[in-house]
Formats: structure tokens, sequence, C-alpha cells
């Protein structure tokens, strides 16, 4: 499916988004204290806590409850904090005022298939205005509501509508197979999930719907090919694996649309994952949380909805929503992963690391579990176990590709870290020769050698390759400069050293080299000024003394310069 314009969306929440922007007075409100619920409010949605922004709107509101402003704010509030009950009585008010408001008649239509009143349901669709894209919600979720009804006919009818809106085809297609598998009309349904599969974007979700329709009709040996045919791909791995171990098993898998909110919710998360990452975070989790409210268990969508909270920097939702997906689960572990990975965010490395041991004892040949332990030790400068957890990682490897060439990177920084340099040499080579044209790895390695003096022609034109694949990388054209330092040539190595401190400008290791530089060429007063602005940048703990003697031993040519 294409992904859909935020312009399209925001129809779909008109009154709640428009009240959410609204600039409003003092003079607005009944009391002070409502304004002053409404003002902290406020900053709680500028900081997206939604949680918060719902407590203290609802809170206003019952000071003031006519208040239309105070009403919507709250209703688009507590949906995004996914308290969708709470909501259910703003909406009702809503539709009072404007009958066919289309965020609080989504909302009562939601509300009714929760509860399996699909001809309730049915009735808020048809009494909602229509938009670009609110029309195609709509579509879909009468097309589930009906078949909840029994009316398999009339959904498929709905299901046509849907290519009338425009690029959404493949949405089509997508929905008419999982229906007609709900449905049992088993021929038709392999038909349609054939022409779903045979888009080259595949999706995950009709991919696991297809293999348990193959499994469930005693079609083993076709549904062992298609997991094993998808080993490759990341995103259809998991499934994969979970398949074959399924059949190895001699089990029979649940259909992944059990019910019609099912194929609803998996609407609206298709909805959520078509839309820009950056431009509609707020309403993209309006609709993960509406489809989680309609199927609690459509891990999917948990994995896109802690997503959208890690795009806005709020680590802790996202973990709350990670450590709701069970680990026996397709999604389970790269979750679990990913919990500690927002701990690190959160300057919890301590937690991180006890919680990746852990998962490691329970999953030890999981190459994303050691990665990631890696990453955690690396965080928190523990360098020798950072290196034996990447040690683990590279283990399970079978043959090494191009693709695994920062697993080797990565050991080969924490085993120079830990001052283990034959190793390190060594892994940053491998990872040259997985992937020869990785700047990063070309810098690394490049500016290790000329710190230590060594290879320093091969280690010019390695860094020399590093900045032509990355021009504007400040750190790469200072490792360029001090190359051409350590061979003398000092009016280049400045050229270079004073582009890098342009690109750098607070970095202190990079001024200190342009005021070395400086001072090769006979620019004494430019080097001291620089090595200056390298102590006021504040260097480490072992530079700084040799930047302060510098500096001391420059003063009396500084001042007879100036004298």
């Amino acid at each position: 499916m294409k992904r859909i314009s935020a312009t399209m969306i925001g129809a779909a929440f008109a009154l709640a988004a428009a009240s959410a922007s609204a600039t409003t007075s003092a003079e607005d409100f009944k009391t002070t204290s409502t304004y002053g619920d409404y003002l902290a409010a406020r900053h709680a949605a500028t900081e997206h806590d939604m949680a918060d922004a719902s407590e203290l709107y609802l809170s206003a509101l019952k000071d003031d409850p006519t208040n239309t402003d105070l009403q919507g704010r709250a209703f688009y509030y507590t949906l995004a904090a996914g308290k969708i009950e709470d909501t259910i009585d703003l909406a009702e008010s809503i539709i009072k005022a404007k009958p066919n408001d289309p965020a609080a008649r989504l909302t009562l239509a939601i509300y009714n298939m929760r509860r399996r009143d699909y001809s309730e349901a049915r009735t808020h669709i048809a009494q909602s205005s229509k938009g670009p894209f609110t029309s195609l919600t709509l579509i879909l979720l009468d097309a589930w509501a009906a078949e909840g009804a029994g009316d398999t006919d009339t959904a498929l009818k709905d299901i046509d509508q849907v290519t009338a809106q425009g690029g959404t085809a493949q949405l089509a297609a997508i929905h008419r197979a999982l229906l007609l598998d709900f449905a049992g009309r088993t021929a038709e349904a392999d038909t349609a999930y054939r022409a779903v599969l045979s888009d080259n974007a595949v999706n995950p979700r009709i991919f696991d719907s297809y293999g348990r329709f193959l499994e469930r009709n005693g079609r083993q040996p076709e549904a062992k090919q298609l997991y094993e045919q998808s080993l490759s791909e990341s995103a259809l791995e998991p499934i994969a694996r979970l398949g074959l171990k399924r059949i190895a098993n001699g089990h029979k898998p649940d259909p992944l649309i059990e019910g019609p909110n099912d194929g609803a919710g998996d609407a609206l998360f298709g909805m959520a994952a078509a839309l820009p990452d950056k431009t509609s975070t707020d309403i993209a989790i309006l609709y993960l949380r509406l489809a989680l409210y309609l199927s609690p268990d459509l891990d999917l969508a948990k994995i896109i909805l802690a997503d959208k909270f890690e795009s806005l920097e709020k680590y802790e939702d996202a973990i709350s929503v990670y450590r709701d997906i069970d680990l026996d689960t397709p999604y389970g572990p790269a979750a679990a992963v990913q919990v500690a990975v927002d701990e690190g965010r959160l300057n919890q490395n301590d937690k991180a690391i006890s919680d990746l041991k852990e998962l490691s004892r329970a999953r030890p040949n999981d190459i994303a579990v050691w990665t990631a332990l890696g990453d955690a030790y690396r965080t928190a400068d523990k360098w020798p176990e950072a290196a034996d957890a990447y040690d683990r990682a590279i283990k399970t490897l079978k043959t090494p590709s191009a693709n695994d060439w920062p697993l080797y990177f990565a050991r080969g920084v924490a085993l120079e870290r830990a001052k283990t340099w034959d190793a390190a040499e060594a892994d940053l080579q491998t990872a040259l020769k997985l992937s020869p044209d990785q700047p990063s790895v070309l810098n690394y390695l490049g500016y290790t050698w000329v710190d230590q003096g060594k290879n320093l022609p091969q280690a010019l034109a390695m860094l020399e390759k590093a900045r032509q694949l990355s021009p504007f990388d400040g750190y790469i054209i200072d490792s360029v400069g001090w190359a051409y330092y350590r061979l003398g040539k000092y009016d280049i190595a400045v050229k270079a050293l004073e582009d890098a401190v342009l690109l750098v400008p607070g970095d202190p290791t990079i001024n200190d080299h342009l005021g070395d530089a400086y001072w090769k060429a006979g620019r004494k007063l430019d080097a001291h000024f620089q090595w200056s602005h390298a102590l006021a940048f504040g260097p480490d703990a072992t530079e700084k003394p040799k930047i302060e003697k510098k500096l001391q031993d420059s003063m009396s040519v500084v001042q007879n310069k100036g004298g």
C-alpha cells in the first residue's frame, strides 16, 4: 500500500485536531484553576505526554463541561492515551453538536464493534461525514462489521469500493483474502492470497495468514516451502521460523483473523503503518490505539506503536508497549531487545545489561541479543565485556556476508579500546574485506595507524577514500589532516584541519590538531589561540595537561609576537 498523506488522515480527526491547535484565552474558562489545568495540559501535549494531557484536560472539563474546546482536546488526547472507553461519553456529546463528526463517529463505531454490536457500528459508519481518507477507513470497517453481522456478500461489495479510492488496490486485495478466509470460502481465499503474494512487497501479516491457511487446510508441504523460501527476508524470518516449528511439532495454528474485530484492527493498523513517519506521528498513534482496542493481540501494531513513541523520544511509553509482547511470539525477542535499547537511551545501562544477560540465557543463539548486549556494554565503556558479547554474536554466524561488517567493526572497536590491538586490527580489516566502502571503518583503522605512526601512506589512502565517500564528516577530515601532519605536509594538513573545525567547531581534539599544524606551519599565534579553544572545549583528562603544556611553552613566542 502506498504511503498516505498526513492531510488526508487529518480529516479523520478534524474536530479534535482543530480543537487541539486552537488559541484559547483565560476569558474562555469559568475558573482560574480550569485555566491552570488547561495550560498544564497544553504543555503535556507539546511534550507528547498523552496520558498527562488527557488527565489534565478531563480535569479542566469537569469544571467547565460545556466548553467545546476542552471537550475536543480531552477527546483527542484521551484517545491518544489509549483510554478508548473513557472517550465514549465525549464522543456522544460531540455528535449532539455535530452529528456527522468523523472522529466521534469512528470512535463510536469501533466501540460498538468491540461489543459485537455490528448493526450499531454500521449505523455510526453510515452517519459519518466522508473525506478522502475517512471514506477508505469507514469502508474497510463497514466490510468487517457486515461480516460480523453475517453478511459476507455486502462485506465483499465494500471491499470492491476500496479500489475506487485510488492507489489502494493492494489494500483491497489484502482484506479480500483475509475476509474470504475468515468466511470459510477456501478456494476463493486461496486465489486471493496468491494474488497478494505475487506482489513483490510482501506484507508480513498476509504472509503469516496464508501460511496458517495452508497449515490449517492440510497443505503442510506447501506451507513449509513458503516458510523456507522466506528465511532470508528479515521481516518474514520470525514468522517463518515459528511456522516451521509448528509443522515439525505437528501443531495446527489458529487463523490469524479469528473474528471481524481482528480484521477491522488489521485495517486500522494498515492505515497507521502507511503514514509518513514524522509528519503524522500523533495521528498514527490514534489509529494504532484503536486497532489494539479491537485486536489486543496484534503484536505488529504494538511494534509500530512503540516505534512511534521512540520517534517522539518517549522511551518509557515505548518500553511499556514492548513489554506487552509475549517472548514466544514472532516479534517477542525483537521487542525484548528493544526494551533494553530504550533502557540505555534512558541512561539505565545497568538495567539494560541485566535484562539482556537474562535474555541471552533464554536465547543463547540469538545474534540480535548478543549484539544488543555488546552495544549496552559499549555504552557503559565496558570494553572487554563488549568484545566478549560481540564475539558470541559472531560465533552464531555460519558464513559471514557483506551485511555482517558492523559486527566485526564493533568487536574491533571494543578490542582496540580494551588495548588488544592485534585482534582489533584483524577485525577491522575483516570488516573492510566484507564491505570495502564503509567510511567509518576506513576512518577508524586509518586514524589508528596514523596515531601509531605506522602504514602512513596506506592509512592516508584509506582516509582520502573515506573523505570521498563522506565529504562532510568533520571527524574523517580531521583524520585526513592528521595523516598529512604525520607525513610532514603541514600546509596541506592545515587546510584539511581548518575544514574539519568548520564542520565540528566544538571538538577539542580537532582544535588541538589544528593548533599543532599551525605551529609546524609557522603560524605560532594562530596555534596558541587554537590550543586555547581546545582547552576551553573540555578535552579528556589525558589530553588536558598536554594542551596546557603547549600553551605554556608557546606563551613567550606569543608575547614576542604581540610586542
